[in-house]
């Protein structure tokens, strides 16, 4: 009658034991790795000021007499994410935007005049102050005129200062 005791006692102690390393367990992973709740940078770009809606861009570049630097991407999509791994990491970029009015945009928005040569991304558009896109400052491909590649990237550093300079000769 003892042993069966002492059996009975063992067992529980085992029991116990596998189910405390469970909700440790359990515990463990749900306090390791808490959601971040999504930044308007969605890793382009932490450290910069970005607006969450085009509206707001469009009013904030004409009241700040800076221009407006829109990009096109989808979470999902491998040529967004090449292209913001690059953007996030350079220097120049980084500093470089701080002189923009900032959007990024993982849907469509219903001005035309943001999707000129079709609705690809990753797109990268530039809107004076005066409201007007600036389509001739484009990318390198002719069949998609405002993309962009990793590779790219110093063409897009070039860019983003021809639209400073733009802004300073012709308003």
């Amino acid at each position: 009658m003892e042993k069966s005791y002492v059996s009975m006692f063992l067992l529980l102690v085992a029991v116990s034991c596998a189910l405390a390393k469970d909700a440790a367990k359990e515990t463990k992973e749900t306090t390791v790795k808490p959601k971040l709740p999504q930044t308007l940078s969605r890793g382009w770009g932490d450290q910069l000021i970005w607006t969450q809606t085009y509206e707001e861009a469009l009013f904030r570049s004409k009241h700040s007499n800076k221009p407006l630097m829109i990009i096109h991407h989808l979470d999902e999509c491998p040529h967004s994410q090449a292209l913001k791994k690059v953007f996030a990491e350079s220097k120049d970029i980084q500093k470089l935007a701080e002189k923009f009015i900032l959007l990024n945009l993982v849907y469509e928005t219903t001005d035309k005049n943001l999707s000129p040569d079709g609705q690809y991304v990753p797109r990268i558009l530039f809107i004076d102050p005066s409201l007007t896109v600036r389509a001739d400052i484009t990318g390198r491909y002719s069949n998609r005129l405002y993309a962009y590649e990793p590779s790219d990237i110093s063409l897009l550093y070039s860019n983003m200062q021809k639209a400073l300079k733009l802004l300073k000769t012709e308003l």
